[in-house]
């Protein structure tokens, strides 16, 4: 029993896996939002012109589950290979796919946590 004492402070001296602790949604995409410099690549004008011509090319369709969506706010121009900040792969449509929301936040960002 005296060696569950002992781990206490151990545990309580880790720091946090996401984030900071007690950090809102809000302040940590603001945080990665400073820290990333390539994230502002998808709040521009060409970023929304490729991501629609990646939408139309693909046929609004998803590459993962095949169905097709009407709602365009639910579709994603995913990278196929993560640019990770390279400028010559996140703007090359040769690397994107049109993904549903559901398929790109489940089945391929836990792809990408695998690493496959």
């Amino acid at each position: 029993m005296g060696r569950l004492k002992s781990l206490a402070p151990r545990i309580g001296a880790l720091p946090p896996r996401i984030g900071v602790a007690g950090q809102s949604e809000q302040e940590r995409l603001r945080v990665r939002d400073r820290t990333q410099a390539w994230r502002a690549w998808y709040k521009t004008a060409r970023w929304q012109k490729l991501r629609w011509s990646v939408l139309v090319r693909d046929l609004f369709t998803c590459s993962i589950c095949k169905r097709v969506e009407a709602v365009t706010s639910q579709l994603v121009a995913d990278h196929k290979v993560p640019h990770r900040g390279d400028e010559t792969l996140f703007w090359d449509d040769r690397n994107l796919q049109c993904l549903c929301k559901g398929c790109h936040d489940k089945v391929k960002q836990s792809e990408e946590r695998r690493g496959s």
